[in-house]
């Protein structure tokens, strides 16, 4: 049908649409977010609402479904947990120009991209994950980047193999991805974790990927990150950095440090053993109850609980970090009276690291606000309980910030 034929309307929707041809397209119309054509038809069935259509031209009409836009999260949420990415595209301003409401997409949503706290996994990381494979004489290398958004977490390793597949699929095991970036052209066995998100190979290219890291972090080195040589690394980093500019660009503030790490540092664990060690979920799949991470959790805070799993998950292998991790525990299961205390004072403060990365990209509320207020009171007195001269909580100390400038501007800016 020639474009001209159609309603204004429906012409400001396809230029939209067409930018975001992967996604599903929330288009707002007043009270409701609507879908059209094919993301309508994915829409009531993923959703269990009502297929219905819109007049778009004479004797033409298209599928629609809507829901209203009070509601989205809920929906949205169903959308992500199976594995869609959503284009949310709002109404810019009350004014029509030339008699049409102005409309610009002013986010996307996907399952590695969340954060909105209603759209997050509980207290678990939510990890957007990155992998490139390439063949070199014989060896396959891998080079894999994870990031939360949600906590600012960044850390890229790069490993080498006769047969990649096995410690590759370890490895993203491992991390759980709620997403999995690959290049288009990129095969790999089946059974991966996490929702896989196809992209152009181009975009992983070795000097585009650099680049855009030298660029956002304002570097013109990646020797100080400890990346000389990890050219799939950086391919694997350098992507993830392309894919949130142009899915999530406010998340890039979050990102102010990227770690890199080797398999070598902890025990890999294949597939079939953390599954018949039952880690984190049980043979019956069951989570929780009957895990390693079940007996041992007994944190009381958001981060405390990311921490463990991850302690879990990643089991140490030199002695003398192990034996670091050991005194540790080995003074506070001595003090038990102390023990009591601290854990009475953590059990109060929010999720700091959720708080804090919310507030940076620019989509905290007035309640996140708060919230870091009444956690940022609490630190002096937690801080008095841990014993100076402890050696065991040197490292805790050395990091401990009390943040009284930030403090004092949310109790002189906030009024309750």
């Amino acid at each position: 049908m020639p474009k001209d034929e159609v309603t204004p309307i429906r012409k400001q929707y396809l230029d939209i649409k067409r930018q975001y041809p992967n996604a599903i397209l929330f288009f707002r119309l007043g009270d409701f977010y609507e879908t059209f054509d094919q993301d309508a038809e994915i829409a009531a069935r993923e959703l269990d609402i009502v297929l219905t259509s819109r007049n778009v031209a004479k004797g033409v009409r298209v599928p629609m479904a809507g829901i209203p836009h009070h509601a989205a999260e809920n929906y949205l949420a169903r959308l992500i947990e199976r594995g869609y990415h959503v284009a949310i595209c709002e109404q810019i301003g009350d004014t029509p120009v030339k008699g049409l409401v102005p409309r610009q997409v002013t986010r996307v949503v996907t399952p590695g991209t969340v954060v909105e706290p209603g759209l997050l996994p509980g207290d678990a990381n939510n990890y957007l994950v990155c992998a490139v494979v390439e063949n070199s004489g014989g060896q396959e290398c891998a080079g894999v980047a994870y990031v939360d958004i949600t906590t600012g977490e960044f850390a890229v390793t790069e490993f080498m193999s006769g047969d990649i597949q096995t410690p590759l699929r370890a490895e993203l095991i491992r991390l759980n991805p709620a997403e999995l970036l690959l290049p288009d052209n990129l095969e790999l066995n089946n059974g991966l974790p996490g929702h896989i998100t196809r992209w152009p190979a181009w975009r992983f290219e070795p000097g585009r990927s650099r680049e855009a890291l030298m660029q956002h972090f304002g570097v013109t080195s990646l020797d100080g990150f400890g990346m000389r040589g990890m050219t799939l690394g950086v391919r694997a980093a350098g992507a993830i950095i392309a894919y949130l500019s142009e899915i999530q660009s406010a998340a890039l503030k979050l990102l102010t440090r990227l770690s890199t790490y080797h398999l070598s540092e902890f025990m890999t664990l294949d597939a079939a053993t953390r599954r018949n060690l039952e880690l984190t979920e049980t043979l019956r799949r069951e989570s929780g109850q009957g895990t390693l991470l079940g007996v041992l959790d007994h944190t009381v805070t958001p981060m405390g609980r990311r921490l463990i799993q991850q302690w879990v998950s990643k089991p140490l292998l030199d002695v003398g970090q192990i034996r670091a991790r050991q005194e540790g525990v080995a003074f506070f299961f001595n003090d038990g009276l102390l023990r009591a205390d601290v854990r009475l004072h953590l059990k109060p403060l929010g999720d700091l690291e959720r708080l804090t990365n919310r507030v940076a990209g620019g989509s905290a509320q007035p309640r996140d606000l708060v919230a870091i207020r009444e956690t940022l009171k609490r630190l002096p007195e937690l801080r008095s309980l841990l014993p100076e001269d402890e050696p065991a909580l040197q490292a805790v100390l050395k990091d401990f910030h009390l943040c009284s400038d930030e403090l004092e501007l949310l109790q002189s800016a906030i009024a309750d």
